[in-house]
């Protein structure tokens, strides 16, 4: 690793990244390490992250408060695009990695550090996602990353931080591996990764348990415009107050909760458990409602979209060219899906039983079969003719 004299370090207030600070100076020669903690609406006490970094050595501790971008410039993407990973996990986690990286730059340049840090281990996606998407920013910054390669246990690693006044997490350390944001939750790790294990209910922190919901369903109903969500209940609310509502009222009803054996992006798999209660009902939401807004062969096309969009996000490509170029596809898209959604949450289930649209493409007299049926059912003859022409001369050159 080349001699950095200023280094800008992704902070969570963790033990890695505390530790990360004193190793930057102490054993790669790091004059100046500069922390930043964005605020993802994760619910920490800010300040208190702010005070650790600084006795842990940081020169300077900054805080971004970045919900409102959070949401409005990437979860509302991911929601326009369906955006779910191998067709569940609605990436809340995967989402604050651009972002992060994104400030960071920022802040780097801001400050004029040759590089930037994180607390990643070699083991997940999250050090991709921040190598690669530091790269596509300012492909000029060195990135380090010291967990990566100081080889330490964390009992170790937590010797290490004591030897710099860094405190050894008073309580007993827990076994999972937890990440919070405004749009989730993700937990890993101890009993959890054996995947024939059910997890326990201490984990949750967003959702109730179904025993626990309510035993009446709520209807609520959402509005979109342009394929992002403006309203509940008909008031239009802000992206951040919309997002926590809609935690507040699904997680209530235990909805959001997935469990899945995930196939990561350096290759192996990995069992996950995810609170995510918004999400999960805005995803599904939106597309309902571009089922009645888009036409037949634009709702099929952009299915196949949507599943590579998802894998762009997970896999750390948010600031790749064929990202920028699905975006445009996906926009276009939008412009007609507007209107109403309305969705029964119930014992961690969120039905979707009503959508309205002015941009509609439904025609109540095309569909009944009452008496005020328009359809011209005596086109339908010429029409199967032609179309089942190609496999009935097929049928007849076989056989022949």
């Amino acid at each position: 690793m080349g001699r950095a004299k200023r280094v800008v370090l992704a902070y969570s207030g963790g033990v890695d990244t505390s530790v990360c600070i004193p190793y930057l100076k102490n054993e790669w020669g790091v004059e100046e390490v500069i922390t930043l903690a964005a605020d993802l609406g994760q619910g920490e006490d800010i300040e208190a992250i702010k005070q650790k970094a600084l006795k842990s050595g940081a020169v300077e501790s900054l805080i971004a408060d970045v919900k409102e971008s959070f949401v409005r410039d990437y979860a509302f993407p991911a929601i326009k695009a369906n955006a779910l990973y191998e067709n569940r996990y609605p990436l809340a986690t995967a989402l604050a990695r651009p972002l992060i990286a994104k400030v960071l730059v920022e802040v780097a340049e801001k400050y004029g550090a040759d590089a930037v840090a994180h607390g990643c281990t070699g083991k997940g996606n999250d050090q991709v996602r921040f190598d690669v998407a530091i790269a596509a920013l300012n492909p000029n910054l060195k990135v380090l990353a010291p967990a990566r390669e100081w080889g330490m246990s964390r009992e170790e690693t937590i010797a290490y931080g004591e030897r710099f006044g860094i405190p050894s997490p008073v309580k007993k350390s827990s076994p999972y591996s937890i990440d919070r944001n405004l749009l989730g939750r993700s937990i890993e790790a101890g009993p959890l990764e054996d995947p024939w294990t059910e997890p326990p209910e201490e984990i949750y922190a967003m959702t109730k348990a179904i025993a626990d919901t309510p035993n009446q369903p709520e209807y609520i109903e959402i509005g979109f415009e342009s394929g992002i969500p403006v309203s509940l209940n008909g008031q239009n609310l802000p992206p951040v107050e919309l997002i926590q509502q809609l935690n507040e009222k699904a997680g209530n009803h235990g909805i959001g909760r997935i469990d899945m054996i995930e196939n990561r992006l350096v290759g192996i798999k990995s069992r996950e458990i995810y609170e995510s209660p918004a999400m999960s009902v805005l995803i599904p939401a939106h597309r309902d409602l571009e089922s009645l807004c888009l036409t037949a062969d634009v709702t099929h096309y952009k299915r196949g979209i949507e599943e590579t969009y998802s894998q762009i996000i997970y896999n750390g490509l948010w600031y790749s060219p064929l990202k920028q170029a699905l975006d445009a596809f996906i926009e276009k898209t939008q412009e007609r899906v507007a209107g109403t959604v309305r969705v029964k949450l119930f014992k961690g289930n969120a039905t979707i039983v009503g959508r309205k649209s002015e941009n509609s493409l439904y025609s109540p007299t095309l569909a009944t079969y009452g008496a005020e049926d328009a359809f011209d059912h005596k086109a339908a003859e010429g029409f199967i003719y032609i179309w089942g022409l190609p496999t009935r001369i097929w049928s007849q050159k076989t056989r022949a």
